[in-house]
């Protein structure tokens, strides 16, 4: 027990550089006291005392605002920074050296009774905000950038963002670079590596489709141009080189716009 505690400091300090002693972290960390708690409660829910259990998991919520269903499985070295409005639901499973920030939601998507919320690897990083929702598997070393809703399961090394969460990058050798964090002491926060892309891939797609777009335009204002020159002078409207400038340039628009909104 006390050294799962000790375990349980431990990772505060490797994981939040404002952490500076250990009686600090025991007195003011409210995601230490959630855990703490969630262990003696945990055990009582297996013991078969569920109402007791159910009882002083919400006497902390009050305290912490921090809620963790009883009967949620959690692994070792697992840390809740700042903490407010968590919520791990009753069948959510986390490994070992996991991280969540405040605001994140493990939650179910029906009400039938059996497994419904998510499980999470080891080494997984939940950003703030961020709902991990339904009965889903989100792969060891994975990260899950703040606000992202992830409905789906996520490969081992994934990162996640958006809604809906989609990947935007994976990282074949996660163990050998997490390995490499630990000694230089980098971590993720916020569940966003420091070697992100600058470009995720629906923007890139959508850059690639308008520069396409300019390239038909100019290919056919050369084929009306050329046709104009052998004495066809009659072009049908829609062939009209202008108005189809005119159409590319509102649907480019348009498509900027919306990717900025988004």
């Amino acid at each position: 027990m006390f050294e799962r505690i000790k375990e349980d400091v431990a990772c505060v300090f490797e994981r939040d550089p404002a952490a500076r002693t250990t009686f600090e972290i025991l007195t003011n960390y409210p995601g230490v006291h959630a855990i703490l708690m969630h262990r003696l409660n945990h055990r009582l829910w297996e013991a078969g005392w569920k109402l007791l259990a159910r009882t002083l998991s919400t006497l902390m919520r009050w305290l912490t605002g921090i809620e963790i269903h009883p009967g949620a499985t959690i692994g070792r070295r697992f840390f809740i920074d700042h903490g407010m409005g968590v919520v791990i639901g009753e069948t959510a499973s986390i490994g070992d050296d996991c991280t969540l920030y405040h605001g994140v939601t493990l939650g179910g998507t029906s009400w039938q009774k059996g497994k419904r919320h998510p499980t999470l690897g080891n080494d997984v990083v939940v950003g703030a905000g961020a709902k991990v929702l339904g009965p889903i598997t989100i792969g060891n070393g994975a990260r899950i950038g703040s606000n992202a809703v992830v409905v789906k399961a996520v490969p081992d090394g994934a990162t996640v963002v958006g809604i809906p969460g989609r990947i935007v990058q994976v990282d074949e050798d996660y163990k050998k670079h997490h390995k490499h964090a630990l000694e230089e002491k980098i971590f993720d926060a916020y569940g966003m590596p420091h070697e992100m892309p600058e470009l995720d891939p629906v923007q890139y797609a959508l850059s690639n489709v308008l520069d396409d777009i300019v390239r038909i335009d100019e290919k056919i204002q050369l084929l009306c141009k050329t046709l104009k020159k052998m004495g066809n002078e009659d072009l049908p409207p829609e062939l009209d080189s202008c108005q189809i400038r005119s159409s590319v340039v509102a649907k480019t628009t348009t498509t900027n716009t919306t990717t900025q909104n988004d």
